[in-house]
């Protein structure tokens, strides 16, 4: 059991310490504005509205993520964007639960980065995508 919260306490310190010293050049974005940025923007758009480089590319048309609240009667759905991110929800835009798209990306991250280091990858991805909910959360329209 301590071994267990060690290794979380670790992974999640490790975590801060990767996105204080690799985001030191702009201090301003949160770790969830530049994984939104360098991931997600180019469908949703830098603003969330469905706008980004490849909205027009693309088959279907992109979801306007500033309005989930509003069309979730002003509750942001945290259960169903997160299983969106994580893969689990079984939405044709982001592939079905056997292709997760950015659960099973952030999980080879983590196996890369973290190769010789004992680590719980459900902690990193849990981190990554509540950092990345935390800004979706930030675009909703008022």
């Amino acid at each position: 059991m301590k071994a267990k919260r060690f290794t979380h306490t670790l992974v999640i310190a490790a975590l801060a310490t990767l996105a204080t010293g690799a985001f030191a050049t702009d201090a301003a974005k949160t770790l969830g504005q530049r994984e939104y940025e360098g991931h997600c923007a180019v469908c949703h758009g830098v603003t969330g509205k469905g706008d980004g480089p490849y909205a027009g590319i693309a088959e279907m048309k992109m979801p306007n993520l500033t309005m989930l609240s509003k069309r979730n009667h002003g509750v942001f759905p945290v259960d169903r964007v997160y299983s969106t991110i994580d893969g689990t929800a079984a939405l044709k835009e982001h592939g079905t639960s056997v292709m997760p798209i950015w659960g099973q990306r952030y999980r080879l991250e983590a196996a890369e980065y973290y190769m010789d280091v004992k680590y719980d990858d459900r902690v990193y991805v849990r981190v990554r995508i509540n950092a990345l909910i935390d800004h979706i959360l930030k675009l909703q329209a008022k």
